[in-house]
């Protein structure tokens, strides 16, 4: 496992963890490095569809372990037993959090990060019913909003995360973003 104060001062140095196939840990420090810039998330038009109809219930640390497992569980992970040890000692401490959609008493979808002062350090997310992760994304970001989060970091763009507004920055500026955000007080 990895030591919790270690890995927390990974986050504030803008480094992150991952498994690789040997299951060994690597670091990193992605440049350019991907946000969503929280004032400027963008809820696709078909999913905002999804959000007025209220099919899924949110709740936010419900299940954290099964929600970290679901996210490992696909054909090429970067989450092994070290990663899950290590974060779910970190929810024990109070600094990863889930976020999760709820359908008919089932865990549908849902993800998982870090919480640093304002800034939050999105990990891994999967679904089980469609749109269920989307839902748990959405979600994510009004409760970061409404707790004056800073910066929702997702360490690299992928065009699912895109379609949000998540952008590209150098690691220079989302540095001196990090910097500012993991100072405030900020309470997830």
């Amino acid at each position: 496992m990895i030591d919790p104060e270690f890995l927390l001062q990974g986050y504030r140095l803008g480094v992150f963890p991952m498994a690789m196939p040997d299951d060994s840990i690597a670091w990193f420090s992605p440049d350019p490095r991907a946000i969503i810039p929280l004032q400027d998330f963008h809820v696709p038009h078909g999913l905002r569809r999804v959000v007025l109809k209220k099919t899924f219930e949110i709740k936010i640390d419900n299940c954290f372990g099964e929600v970290i497992r679901g996210c490992a569980k696909r054909k090429d992970t970067w989450i092994n037993g070290e990663i899950i040890a290590s974060y779910e000692q970190l929810h024990a401490l109070g600094f990863a959090h889930s976020v999760e959609a709820w359908k008919e008493g089932k865990l549908a979808g849902a993800l998982y990060g870090v919480a640093l002062g304002g800034a939050f350090f999105g990990e891994s997310m999967f679904h089980r019913v469609t749109d269920a992760s989307k839902i748990a994304l959405a979600a994510l970001v009004e409760h970061l909003r409404t707790r004056k989060f800073a910066l929702l970091d997702t360490q690299w763009l992928t065009p699912h995360l895109e379609q949000f507004g998540a952008i590209e920055i150098s690691r220079s500026h989302y540095l001196k973003l990090l910097r500012r955000a993991v100072d405030l007080p900020c309470k997830f």
